[in-house]
């Protein structure tokens, strides 16, 4: 079939649609190989970077008490979680939405494409198998087309929410045991200060002991 002869058989409303559904297959391959590329990035780092940002945040939560450093890591977690959940999600809506309109798109280019052949039939008064087969054949095209461009949208989605999942797995996995180690802080905070004290004290009773052993040397001596 001779596209450039449907192209001029075709009206303003199906050469409309069509621009149309090049545009959405555009955006959609572009918005979904970023969006794959970027997820597969983040489930990459995403331990990594949240362990980096809640170490930094225990720093200044070494004298406070438990409970409060406790919820205050709680806290942060959620708040990175959260902006990674956001950050994995941009542009899906994109694709849902592309994938989901696509095909009605084609089917109503067809339905209009079909009712545009019927009529230029009607008006020319051949209504013969050979001048209604051809247009309505071609009509179908714009059915063709949104189901083309629907399809890999939907793939696109579906690869990027799998690898968000992971993204997600791999943050809360991570939050759990930065939540446990947490708990840690206090008690190696304190035993820091008596593992200091017990050192020096244990330094100058050998210094004491020492000092005694050489009066009494001395002494005996000047006997």
């Amino acid at each position: 079939m001779d596209f450039m002869q449907y192209w001029q058989y075709s009206d303003m409303v199906t050469k409309t649609l069509f621009f149309v559904l090049f545009a959405l297959s555009l955006i959609s391959w572009v918005t979904g190989i970023i969006r794959v590329l970027q997820s597969r990035k983040l489930a990459a780092t995403v331990a990594d970077d949240l362990t980096h940002q809640i170490q930094a945040k225990q720093t200044g939560l070494i004298e406070q008490d438990a409970p409060t450093r406790r919820l205050v890591i709680e806290q942060a977690l959620l708040k990175h979680i959260g902006r990674y959940r956001f950050s994995s999600e941009r542009g899906l809506p994109i694709l849902g939405t592309t994938a989901a309109i696509a095909p009605f798109i084609g089917l109503f280019g067809t339905v209009w494409g079909i009712f545009h052949a019927l009529h230029n039939i009607g008006t020319s008064g051949q209504a013969g198998l050979g001048q209604v087969a051809g247009p309505v054949g071609e009509a179908l095209i714009m059915t063709g087309l949104g189901i083309a461009v629907a399809i890999p949208a939907v793939v696109f989605y579906n690869l990027a929410v799998r690898i968000n999942r992971r993204v997600m797995y791999h943050a809360n996995d991570r939050a759990h045991d930065l939540l446990a180690d947490s708990a840690n802080i206090k008690a190696v905070a304190n035993t820091q200060p008596t593992e200091q004290v017990t050192s020096v004290k244990s330094s100058a009773d050998t210094q004491v002991s020492n000092t005694t052993k050489q009066y009494r040397n001395v002494s005996t001596s000047q006997l």
